[in-house]
């Protein structure tokens, strides 16, 4: 089998993986924002409930440097396909756990605890499964096609997001009282069927070839977190920095917007959710894209053009949705989306080429996850507290503004990755590398 054809196989079965995983995290986000305050919280306000339901949501984002420090042990020790078979079980098996958990009107207190609980637990999932998922992708492209074979592991965070909203909107068209009875369950529990699809295609890939290579020669790492903290420090926090604004933007339309422009917009919960699904179809065709560009032209450059995307489209993005318009609405989707996809798109390629083999499935894993709690955890929290102090989203925009220029001062301090070896330690930028240009 020639290398091309085993990227694209490798690329697949981690995309399909991802979009299977990323479907069953991202329900439970589309239900927070629609369902639970109602039914695990409903002895609070509304705006207690909402943010309540959130901290829930929030849970798993507590648990991911956990999952990403546990799971990156054993996949830099083990190897990538094992953990990542294990991850997508344990995904599935807690999602339809939540599709069959009573509500707080049948077992009381003991319903949103075990909602938390089983949350983390998919948190700790989520947090092993990404960075295995973009390894085995990343280490099984060429080096001239990384940025491009990255990104298809990029595509299942938007394709799980569609088939999670699809599903929702189909059973959506039920009457209100039927859906907050048993039609928000449905999704759940068709989650862990999904699982058995994504882990026949993992089953069937063979481990990546930077691992083989670094266990033939009986290279593996005892104990790989403590060489990321000791050796790889500024990677860590600045790839988790360089997330913020990622992670911000993404969770505030998607989960924070369905919200927002359902309770204080007056859009309908079946429109907020087609607003989305457009601007995720938009992403799935553009992270692709971006991630070419970035073989191109270098990661830095595109990452960086999408984080000023983000903040300077956060002002019009809110505009746009409080006209309203449906059209207009999503047009501040489209735009926004498109600069989170020049950034996201080649995320995966410039993060794993920080770090080195026998160490890179724990140092992406506790990067990105730093990343993922600082931002993604907080965003639905932080924009729901700012919007009920100060009335409006202009401090939420500026909030968005602020995390990108944090993520773009982070982009600036990190070396150009872009045809760097994987199978050899990466090189560090002396002290006269300007950190605005790429490294030669």
């Amino acid at each position: 089998m020639s290398l091309i054809s085993r990227s694209g196989k490798a690329g697949f079965a981690s995309a399909v993986g991802t979009t299977v995983e990323w479907y069953d995290f991202f329900i439970y986000g589309t239900a927070a924002g629609l369902v639970f305050n109602k039914l695990f919280f409903p002895q609070f306000d509304a705006v207690v409930g909402t943010l309540l339901s959130f901290a829930t949501f929030s849970a798993a984002f507590v648990a991911r440097p956990i999952g990403g420090v546990l799971f990156g042990h054993f996949g830099d020790r083990i190897g990538r396909k094992s953990m990542l078979v294990l991850t997508l079980s344990i995904m599935g098996t807690t999602t339809f756990a939540v599709g069959v958990l009573p509500s707080y009107g049948t077992i009381g207190v003991a319903a949103p605890i075990t909602l938390v609980t089983l949350r983390f637990v998919q948190g700790l999932s989520l947090g092993g499964e990404y960075g295995g998922a973009v390894l085995m992708t990343v280490e099984h492209a060429p080096s001239h096609r990384r940025g491009y074979y990255g990104s298809w592991v990029q595509m299942g965070v938007p394709a799980g997001l569609m088939l999670g909203n699809a599903v929702f909107l189909a059973f959506g068209a039920m009457s209100p009282e039927s859906f907050l009875s048993w039609g928000w369950r449905v999704p759940f529990l068709i989650g862990g069927v999904f699982v058995l699809a994504g882990l026949v295609v993992r089953l069937k890939l063979g481990e990546s070839p930077s691992f083989d290579r670094l266990k033939g020669k009986e290279n593996v790492v005892k104990l790989p977190i403590a060489v990321v903290v000791r050796q790889y420090p500024k990677q860590v926090l600045l790839t988790g920095g360089a997330y913020l604004s990622i992670g911000v933007t993404f969770y505030l339309t998607t989960v924070f917007g369905l919200s927002y422009g359902a309770q204080q917009i007056g859009f309908s919960r079946n429109s907020m959710l087609w607003i989305v699904l457009a601007a995720m179809a938009l992403t799935f065709v553009t992270l692709p894209l971006f991630g070419a560009l970035s073989d191109r032209i270098g990661r830095k450059p595109v990452f960086a053009a999408g984080t000023v995307a983000m903040g300077v489209l956060a002002f019009p993005w809110f505009w746009l949705l409080g006209t309203g318009s449906f059209l207009l609405a999503t047009a501040g989707y489209l735009l926004i989306c498109t600069g989170f996809s020049a950034a996201f798109g080649p995320l995966a390629a410039f993060f794993a080429e920080a770090f080195e083999t026998k160490i890179r499935y724990s140092g992406i894993s506790f990067g990105y996850t730093l990343g993922t709690l600082a931002s993604s955890a907080l965003a639905p929290i932080i924009a729901t507290w700012l919007l009920d102090r100060t009335g409006g989203v202009m401090a939420v925009a500026w909030y968005m503004v602020g995390t990108a220029v944090l993520s773009l001062l982070c982009t600036f301090a990190l070396r150009e990755t872009n045809g760097s070896n994987l199978s050899g330690r990466p090189r560090t930028a002396s002290r006269s590398e300007s950190p605005l240009l790429p490294a030669e």
